[in-house]
């Protein structure tokens, strides 16, 4: 089994590691530990705490962790997560909250399927919710999905959120965040011509690649130095005897993450080095921002190969989308074919992921949508996150895409009357 012995070597290194940081904790806070007063033995516990945290922290789903929302007269509304559509690679999941009326804003968040869960998008979900019922496509880690269900490329991840899109019927509102947006402008399209009457009312693009060769960053370069063989070879190994889905082709999660830390090795190396510190003088807690942050961003998921592998070839080296090019099961889709779906563009001044300009792209396809349906901002100093999680998100992005959607959603605007209960002053 060709890259089997890789993935499990690498899951034994993380497994390792974990061990070794819970031996450490351990160790060091056995009592009798205490009568020697030993300053080393803090030291060596607070490694021991956050190596153990860190490593374990790699192969955890995180809880959504939704707060409760309340409203004008003081009631909180607890947030359940419910599922509306159950599928192999993927679900689409609702925030409802019981005895509060529904809003009029129906939102679908598509979440990237770029080694993060959907909980990467949770600042996202907690800043709407006060205003609009909550949708996301919620999608499963590939290792833990059988071999025999078969594959998932970018087609199907189009038709998945066709699906999801004729689910919700055609007063659904739209947002996809990085990586799914040109995928989510083509599931448009194809309902466009193939079910017109399940079109979204607005489609809400963030930071995503319609055209790579718009603005290069070190993504599309990356993208551009490989052979499409180098990548596989490179990337794709295969899932291990104990997972569910023993013998998939995937690119592991952990490899991914290595990739992401390594693009900013110091930065996150000062990260560790001085949260041990703060754990050894008794300064860190449960959810400082240190945990916070990390406790999402190593968490990883496995993509199926195909996908990643066909996202590099179709999305970036060939510029399938943004030559109008892309087939989804054998049909052409054709972008100027949505007429009536409002569409906003939003994108960062400083995104080094998705440079501005590459969403922008879009806007050039919709050939058969008149100008007064197309809007574009562009938030100055913001850099990726930021446009869809960060303060430039919460402060005028956010404001911004609700009233477009109130001005497209052919109802008179709905005021914003409640917010989400904080956690603490810091939070």
């Amino acid at each position: 089994m060709k890259y089997m012995m890789t993935y499990d070597l690498m899951e034994s290194v993380r497994n390792t590691n974990q061990w070794l940081g819970a031996t450490a904790r351990s160790f060091a806070s056995y009592p009798i530990m205490s009568m020697g007063a030993n300053p080393m033995m803090d030291w060596l516990h607070a490694w021991g705490e956050v190596t153990e945290r860190t490593f374990s922290r790699m192969i955890m789903k995180p809880d959504w962790n939704i707060p409760p929302v309340t409203g004008q007269n003081c009631k909180d509304f607890p947030v359940e997560v419910e599922t509306i559509v159950s599928r192999p690679f993927g679900d689409l999941i609702r925030f409802r909250m019981k005895g509060r009326n529904e809003r009029k804003r129906r939102v679908l968040l598509v979440a990237p399927m770029s080694g993060h869960y959907a909980t990467l998008l949770r600042k996202t979900v907690i800043s709407l919710l006060p205003d609009c019922e909550v949708y996301i496509t919620d999608w499963h880690n590939a290792r833990d999905i059988p071999v025999s269900v078969g594959k998932f490329d970018v087609e199907d991840y189009t038709l998945y959120l066709v699906d999801f899109m004729k689910e919700l019927g055609s007063d659904i509102h739209v947002i996809a965040v990085c990586q799914p947006v040109p995928l989510a402008l083509a599931a448009t399209a194809y309902l466009a011509e193939q079910d017109p009457g399940a079109q979204p009312l607005t489609l809400t693009l963030i930071g995503g690649p319609v055209d790579p060769e718009a603005n290069h960053t070190e993504v599309t370069d990356f993208g551009h130095s490989v052979t499409m063989g180098q990548l596989e070879k490179a990337m794709i190994q295969r899932v291990g005897f104990q997972h569910a889905g023993v013998g998939r082709m995937v690119y592991p999660g952990l490899l991914q993450l290595a990739s992401f830390i390594s693009m900013n090795g110091e930065t996150h190396a000062n990260a560790f080095r001085d949260q041990i510190i703060k754990v050894a003088k008794g300064e860190a807690s449960e959810h400082d921002k240190h945990n916070a942050f990390y406790d999402e961003y190593l968490a990883v998921m496995d993509m199926t190969a195909e996908f990643y592998l066909s996202t590099v070839d179709r999305i970036f080296k060939n510029r399938e989308i943004a030559r109008n090019d892309f087939v989804v099961a054998g049909h052409k889709v054709d972008f100027g074919k949505i007429t009536t779906v409002a569409v906003k563009i939003v994108e960062g001044e400083n995104d080094d992921i998705s440079a501005p300009g590459q969403c922008l792209a879009a806007l050039d396809l919709l050939t058969g949508l008149p100008d007064s349906k197309k809007a574009s901002h562009l938030e100055p100093g913001a850099g990726h996150f930021g446009i869809f999680a960060g303060g430039s998100w919460r402060r005028n992005i956010r404001p911004l895409v609700l009233n477009f959607i109130d001005a497209n959603s052919g109802a008179a605007p709905v005021a914003l009357d409640i917010k989400p209960v904080k956690k603490s002053a810091a939070s």
